[in-house]
């Protein structure tokens, strides 16, 4: 499939509703978020097809270990099998990053991340990026820290701390900010997710479909959506003018 013109740069996606698909079919948590999992293997693999450069999916949250232990180590066993199929991302040119602390996995994990990083870091397609242990306000928190003992340091003046400067600290440096963020499963939110880069992003919001069920024709609906506004950033369109 060639690459399309009509794409956003960067699609941002809270892959929520994993547990509510799960309870409608008496199904235990854990099985929403297995079926969560091959949703999204789908769906990237389907975005690198259609030409999108970057896509960034929020995989786990700093608020997510709040959830029974059980849930958790179900999505912390996920995510080892999934890092483990990585090299397939390789060979189909999807370059890999991952964003977030992850200070707090075991070294095993650690170690996958690295190494899926590397081995995919000259893949020329779609940038699959994958916020683990991610938190907009703590990415923030982050960057301030960073710029912080830049300043003290002498390498940074507080007069040259300017928009641009404060995104080359945060997790996504180098990566182009949100244009297109989806949430399906009916919440109105952004729950703590790229705050910062998704200050001009068009939302969708999709009620009618749980994450498992979004499916390559979803996200062409969320295309069209997003196709059909007009983007201002804080300007006047030719219509307004």
């Amino acid at each position: 499939m060639a690459a399309r013109q009509d794409l956003p740069a960067h699609v941002g996606i809270i892959m929520d509703g994993n547990g509510r698909w799960a309870k409608k079919r008496g199904l235990p948590r854990k099985m929403g978020h297995r079926a969560g999992a091959d949703a999204f293997k789908k769906i990237a693999r389907y975005a690198n097809r259609i030409g999108l450069k970057y896509l960034t999916a929020y995989v786990f949250s700093t608020e997510n270990w709040k959830r029974p232990k059980d849930e958790v180590d179900s999505i912390l066993s996920l995510l080892r099998s999934y890092l483990d199929e990585m090299e397939n991302y390789r060979r189909e040119n999807i370059r890999v990053r991952f964003i977030g602390d992850r200070s707090v996995f075991d070294a095993g994990i650690q170690a996958k991340m690295a190494r899926a990083e590397e081995q995919s870091k000259d893949a020329t397609g779609l940038t699959l990026i994958l916020a683990i242990n991610y938190g907009g306000r703590a990415e923030i928190a982050h960057a301030a820290r960073q710029i912080a003992r830049a300043v003290q340091a002498g390498r940074l003046s507080p007069e040259a701390v300017t928009e641009e400067t404060f995104g080359d600290y945060l997790y996504t440096a180098g990566i182009p900010d949100v244009d297109l963020l989806i949430r399906p499963s009916g919440e109105y939110r952004l729950s703590n997710f790229l705050l910062w880069q998704t200050a001009y992003a068009e939302y969708v919001f999709m009620s009618g479909v749980l994450w498992p069920d979004f499916k390559p024709e979803t996200l062409e609906e969320a295309l069209r959506e997003y196709r059909s506004r007009s983007r201002r950033f804080g300007g006047l369109s030719a219509s307004d003018s």
